[in-house]
């Protein structure tokens, strides 16, 4: 049997075109007839047919491609049939496509415009229905008109006003923007206006019959829309869980973002589409804006009132005092169109006073913690007997860095958390409690006598001039806070220079002047004085610049202050030896200056120079004029000062001390000038002069 299947699948005439189909018929009955006479079992049999049933189903299928392609099919050299394509030119294929696709564009502007039209047509329907049932309407109560006519007409007029809302329920839907919407709400509000005018008209009508549908209140059921449709927007944006806020730490955080950005996008499309549908009388936007305005505010004084974790609470007043006022109402094409005054603040003030409180309590307990944690940690840093850090080969302490960048981050948050800025100096007095702990530790660390005592110094120093800059520069401090710190710092400076300087050698080197070898020079005492200085100062060289500079100009005052104190405790003094002194003063205050270069005081020597003039002039006229001016550029110069320098002289008798005393007084300047010498005289202190004065009977 497989060797007739072998011979009829492989036969020549089975794929023969035009009477394959016959000789497939002779084959099929000759194996058949074969296969009835042969012992061959059921399955075979059943599987031989359907082979047939296959070859049949081929044969047929290519028979009718024959059929179908037969002018596509041409006889070759060797007799064989071959199917040749027919080939289409390119440049035609190409033209065809282009003019197919201008047409498709054609058609589909005209679409457009139909649709424009179909939709601009829509659009106009309502106010044209509206004005059309208005004045059928007049119509009707022109005369006597049928129940039924009335009844009809109020159903329209019924059907109209749930249009009108319908369209104004669309002001927010995704396809709102396009023109057709934008046409349609502006239709629909013409024909609130028109509703609203025949009610006003039918009220003043008077006597006579009234339509029962009057006053149909179109405005009225308008704004009552719009108040349910703000109110379930703002539910729906709580709800959602898409929006940016999935970031956010908490469901308070989210759900005040989610609620606070609906209102920001509502509020631009009020402003962007839908204001130019509104006359103006109306005032859409603000309607718009108080709406949104109260929902939010009721949802955010209930979040208030359930008890807010900190950092909720925090967020809450972030969105109450900067994110709604500031980027919201006074967003770029809202600011200036929306009445901000009459809206007031998203919460009560008895609400947003627990808030604040609840926020600035946390705040200062965080700043303090910080503050003290950071002048903890430098206090163990001076104890373990470790050196500062050089930085640009001067020593360097972060404190007043890390100081400065938490106060100045705890100021940034709060200015957008609170909105009454005066209360920030609940945080600043919290740097100046740190000032005094921190001049303590200096202060007790100075009196320990450790091993780096002058290098720690140092590198502070360098923070207080830090911290005196930010004082100084801040807006956040008040006033008298300002000045209390300032105050606190200047002690901290001073410790830093006595431990630096000290102070002690200077006066006893100073007890030396107005002696019998110091007005003669024989004894060398300023000379003297400024070696040991010298060497003093030659260890302020990993001082930072700024701080040397100070530092030098201070003891350059020190030192005067010494050489005038004992200069003024000095007794009288005969003519010969005034006019020594005065000529030993010019020197001193000579060499004085020129070892100070580095410092900003010379005006010190000036000074110098004027007391000295005073102790060589010795007529009472000239000793006058030369007092006055003085005392017109030091202002601090006091009476008792004038005394003990007259003091010195012996020339001049009680009433020419007198006239010179009331001379002074009735030339001293009344107020401060940019000419005046800092203070000076008034760190000078004479209280014995004024017993001495009392004494010799010199009051005036």
């Amino acid at each position: 049997m497989w060797s007739f299947l072998s011979w009829f699948w492989f036969s020549p005439g089975l794929f023969c075109t035009g009477s394959g189909s016959f000789l497939f018929l002779v084959q099929s009955w000759s194996f058949l007839s074969w296969f009835w006479f042969s012992p061959v079992s059921g399955s075979v049999l059943v599987l031989s047919v359907l082979v047939l049933v296959l070859m049949w189903s081929f044969l047929s299928s290519r028979g009718q491609q024959s059929s179908s392609g037969g002018d596509e099919v041409e006889e070759n050299r060797g007799g064989d049939r071959r199917r040749r394509p027919k080939l289409k030119i390119p440049r035609k294929i190409w033209k065809n496509r282009k003019q197919k696709n201008h047409n498709a564009e054609e058609e589909q502007q005209e679409e457009q415009q139909e649709e424009q039209q179909e939709e601009e047509q829509q659009e106009e329907q309502l106010e044209e229905i509206s004005r059309k049932l208005i004045i059928r309407e007049e119509q009707l109560f022109s005369q006597d008109s049928p129940e039924e006519e009335q009844d009809q007409l109020q159903r329209e007029l019924e059907a109209l006003r749930l249009q009108i809302l319908m369209t104004v329920h669309n002001t927010f839907t995704s396809s709102s923007s396009s023109s057709g919407e934008v046409w349609a709400l502006r239709s629909a509000v013409a024909s609130i206006q028109q509703q609203e005018e025949q009610d006003r008209r039918w009220a003043g009508a008077g006597e006579g019959p009234v339509p029962a549908w009057r006053p149909q209140k179109c405005l009225s059921s308008h704004n009552e829309l719009l108040s349910k449709m703000v109110e379930s927007r703002l539910k729906e944006a709580a709800e959602e869980e898409a929006g940016g806020a999935d970031l956010l730490s908490s469901p308070v955080k989210k759900e005040v973002c989610r609620l606070g950005k609906r209102v920001k996008e509502d509020l631009l499309t009020v402003v962007r589409r839908v204001m130019d549908c509104y006359p103006p009388h109306m005032d859409i936007l603000n309607i718009y804006a108080g709406l949104y305005q109260q929902r939010f505010s009721t949802r955010l004084t209930q979040l208030a009132a359930s008890g807010l974790q900190t950092d909720d609470c925090t967020y809450l007043l972030f969105w109450v005092n900067h994110c709604y006022p500031l980027e919201i109402l006074k967003h770029e094409e809202l600011d200036g169109k929306i009445k901000t005054a009459c809206l007031g603040s998203l919460l009560l003030q008895e609400n947003l006073t627990q808030l604040e409180e609840q926020y600035l309590t946390h705040t200062e307990d965080k700043v303090k913690s910080c503050l003290s944690t950071a002048l903890k940690k430098e206090e163990e840093s001076w104890l373990s007997g470790k050196t500062p850090e050089l930085l640009d080969h001067y020593y360097f302490s972060p404190l007043a860095v890390d100081v400065i960048q938490v106060i100045d981050g705890f100021l940034a948050k709060f200015r957008c958390v609170i909105g009454e800025q005066s209360k920030a100096e609940r945080i600043t007095a919290h740097l100046e409690n740190f000032f005094s702990s921190y001049k303590t530790s200096m202060e007790d660390f100075v009196k320990g006598n450790h091993g780096n005592v002058r290098s720690v110094m140092k590198a502070h120093l360098a923070c207080e001039e830090q911290f005196r800059d930010y004082i100084t520069g801040t807006g956040s401090v008040s006033e008298p806070q300002r000045c209390r710190c300032l105050d606190t710092l200047s002690a901290l400076k001073d410790c830093g220079y006595r431990c630096l300087t000290c102070p002690s050698q200077l006066k006893v080197c100073c007890s030396q002047l107005w002696t019998s070898g110091w007005l003669d020079g024989s004894l060398p005492v300023v000379d003297s004085l400024l070696d040991s200085l010298n060497q003093q100062l030659s260890d302020l060289t990993d001082l930072k610049p700024a701080c040397r500079q100070a530092v030098l100009s201070v003891l350059h005052q020190d030192v005067s202050l010494q050489y005038v104190k004992r200069m003024m405790k000095t007794r009288k003094k005969s003519r010969e030896q005034q006019l020594d002194g005065a000529q030993r003063m010019i020197e001193d205050a000579q060499k004085i200056n020129e070892f100070f270069t580095e410092g900003d005081s010379s005006w010190l020597c000036s000074m110098f120079c004027n007391i000295a003039e005073i102790l060589r002039l010795q007529d009472p006229g000239s000793v006058q004029l030369e007092m006055v001016c003085l005392s017109r550029t030091f202002p601090d110069l006091s009476d008792a000062h004038v005394s003990a320098l007259l003091s010195l002289k012996t020339g001049l008798s009680a009433a020419d001390v007198r006239s010179i005393r009331r001379s002074v007084e009735e030339n001293r300047p009344l107020h401060a000038s940019s000419n005046h010498s800092p203070p000076f005289f008034s760190m000078v202190k004479v209280k014995w002069i004024n017993n001495k004065i009392n004494q010799i009977g010199l009051k005036t």
